[in-house]
Parts: structure tokens; sequence; C-alpha cells
């Protein structure tokens, strides 16, 4: 049976959507150099992150939703439901952010998810089931070094001891960063299952915008695995120091840099990814031989035991790394690792069936990045929503882009599978 024949098609109010859009992303924005461009630096419980998250509790208590917070700072409204004691539908995303980013990543999830509780206020539409709009913390894991942090514990993945204990690069400690704030809530931190969770999110690449489509269905995320690589060599004089005599740890970081690179080339890993996204060496002077580089390894596969080789060929060069400089030492820390998630196959027929009654075209596609909603399938039928970004799908780049139609369009689909979910 077709949507319009069991519940009204929930309007969303594209330009109410757009102005909160355009208000939280003032939080923390700054004059970027290499675009010219307006970014954003509201990172995960930063005074920028307090702020915003004090905007969108505001929003969310205006709109009728009673709001808690949880151990982990993670932020729930609800709108109860004919049946209160049923389990709620969920939606939500996040709102912290990259140090270079846009106005959409994460944010247009939670502020999607607002809207159609502000539309369904304003159609006088209740239902059956409560629903429960979420914004996580610490999803982009660039600050504590844990991507999903928040919901990897509430969904039992990771536990609350580990979360409070992880430090920034200045030393600072979650559980105390978390207080500094004002976001140490009392809730329990690990969910009740829901009863589904949905997600929408700007895609972050280009699939959507080379067909030409504003929405697609995301059928799941693919492996991920983080590494940080810390390498020892002796610092020496640049110009004096024969090279036969130099344990150099920035050239050992280059001869991993261009190893994984090659290991994608060579197309024994499937649709393998690899990224050294971060660099640091010490002591940072031109004239002398590093003693110490750091850096990420990032690898991303949607086949885990393609990912499980690529990641044996890595630990395999980094164990042999100082035969070739003799005296350089190698430590890896782990600061991530996920499993491919599929996500729910009959949420993703109910939004593919929302979508096409609503008029969008739709296709199904993997996520190459991970989301918050992954972390939720492990204890609930989840799936999510990509919306259509422009420049090929840029993001964590102040260039980021959604038109305000397309953002209008995904949260249309959103708001009518939540309605359908939630009946």
């Amino acid at each position: 049976m077709s949507i319009e024949a069991t519940i009204p098609a929930l309007a969303i109010n594209g330009e109410r959507l757009w102005q909160s859009l355009t208000e939280l992303a003032a939080i923390g924005a700054y004059n970027d150099a290499a675009t010219g461009l307006v970014g954003i630096n509201r990172q995960s419980l930063t005074d920028e992150d307090g702020e915003g998250r004090r905007l969108v509790i505001g929003w969310m208590e205006e709109a009728g939703l009673t709001v808690t917070v949880d151990q982990m700072g993670n932020i729930f409204g609800r709108r109860e439901g004919i049946e209160p004691e049923a389990a709620p539908v969920m939606a939500g995303s996040h709102i912290d952010t990259v140090a270079t980013a846009g106005a959409f990543d994460g944010c247009l999830g939670v502020l999607g998810a607002l809207e159609v509780i502000r539309s369904l206020n304003d159609a006088g539409l209740t239902t059956r089931r409560p629903i429960v709009i979420t914004a996580w913390t610490e999803e982009e894991g660039v600050r504590f070094g844990t991507d999903m942090l928040g919901s990897a514990v509430a969904a039992g993945r990771l536990t609350l001891d580990y979360a409070y204990n992880l430090a920034d690069e200045a030393g600072l400690r979650f559980g105390d960063e978390l207080d500094r704030i004002g976001f140490r809530g009392d809730r329990p931190v690990l969910l009740e299952a829901p009863h589904a969770y949905v997600e929408a999110h700007i895609e972050q690449g280009p699939v959507l915008q080379q067909r030409g489509l504003a929405v697609g269905v995301v059928t799941g995320v693919q492996a991920i695995s983080w590494q940080k690589v810390t390498l020892l060599g002796r610092a020496a004089h640049a110009g004096t120091t024969p090279t036969e005599l130099r344990v150099d740890a920035g050239l050992a970081a280059a001869q991993i840099i261009v190893h994984a690179r090659a290991m994608v080339n060579s197309g024994k890993y499937g649709q393998l990814r690899a990224t050294v996204g971060h660099i640091r060496t010490a002591p940072g002077l031109p004239s002398v031989v590093p003693d110490l580089a750091e850096i990420t390894v990032d690898l991303r596969n949607p086949d885990d035991s393609l990912m499980a080789q690529a990641e044996a060929d890595l630990a395999e060069f980094l164990a042999e790394l100082p035969t070739s400089q003799p005296g350089l030492r190698v430590e890896t820390k782990r600061m991530a690792k996920t499993t491919a998630v599929p996500f729910d196959n009959n949420i993703q027929d109910t939004i593919a069936g929302v979508a096409t009654n609503l008029g969008f075209e739709t296709i199904r596609l993997m996520s190459g990045a991970g989301h918050d909603a992954q972390e939720m399938a492990a204890i609930t039928p989840t799936a999510m929503i990509f919306i259509r970004g422009q420049y090929d799908g840029i993001s964590h780049n102040p260039r980021e882009y959604s038109t305000p139609e397309d953002c209008t369009a995904g949260i249309t689909v959103l708001g009518n599978t939540i309605l359908e979910l939630a009946a």
C-alpha cells in the first residue's frame, strides 16, 4: 500500500530549515585562506560546540520536545506518541565538525530531524510511536581520535571509561572537557533499542550529482581502520651527517605513504582506499634530520576480508621498515576500527518507496564515510538517506554545499519515512 493511502504526506518548511542551517553555521565560522570562503571550526567539546549545543537544545524545547543529555553528552529530544510505552523511532546525526568544515555534514541530519518535528507540529499530526531526535557527541573523531564516539558508547561497542580517558593533542581529557562545557548529563548512556533509526546526511561524494539525483538510499557503510604510526629515528645535522649514517624518521614516513598508495594501485585489495591525513615531524627544523615522525593511516574497504589482507600487508611493511634504516623504531596505536555494516533491507525499501511516492528517483549506494548510523545498526534496524552535494560532493571543506532544494527534498523523504515507521 502506498504512503498516500495510509498517512498524509508531510510537507517540510525548507525556508525554515535553511535558516536553521545558516544560524548554526555562524557558530565557529572563520575566514578560510585556502578557499577564500567562510568555513566552520566547531570541534567536539570546544566552547563553540557548547554554544551550538545550547542553540539546538533551545530549538528542541521550542518545538515542544522533552530534552535529556546522557553521560556522553549525547542530546535527545523526545516527542511523545499516542502509545508512550512503544519503542520510539529515532533520527539524528551530529553537529561537531572538523577544523575546515562546511555547514551541512552532520548538521543537516540533526536540523532536518528537528524540522520534521516542527512540520509535524504545524500539520497537527500525532504518531503512534514516540519520535526521538538526537545529536551525537564527537562523531568526527578529529579531536579525541575515535570517530562515532558518542553513538559507539551508547550502542555498547565502546565503554564510558574508554571515552572519558581519551585525550586531545593538548592532553585534555574527554571527560574533563565534557564537564568544562557543562554537558556531562545524568541520563544512562546505554540505549534501550529503539524501534528503528534513520539518518539523513549529505553524500560527501560525487555519485548523486553525476546521476542527476537529489536523494539516495544507503545500503551500508564500508569497513574503516585508523592507526597512528610513530617513527623514532635520530636527529642529526642536515649538512654534515652522511646519508648512510642517518636514521631519518621523515624518510620512513614518506615510505609508508608511498606504500599505502601502492597497495591501492595494486588492485589486490578490491576497492581499498588509503589516506595519510596527518603528518608531524620533530624537531621540525629545515637543517635537522627529524628524529620523530607521526602519521595517521586511514584504510577503508567495503569487503572485510580484503580489508584484513590490506591491514596485514601494512603491518608486514611496518615490521620490515627498520631493516632499511638500522636503529629506526616503529610504534603503532589503534585509533579506530569498524567492520563493514549492512543496513536493514526493510527500512531501505521504506525510504525508497517514500521517495518514489513523493516523486524522487533514487539509487542505492554504499557510504564511503563512517556515520553514527553504523553504530545504531548493532542494536536496531537502521538505514540512511543521502542528499546530493555540489562540486562533486566535496566535504570537510568550506566548499561543501547542498542546495536548499536538495536539502528540502532529502528531509521531506526523511519526514515521511519517520511518519511511516512511527505510524
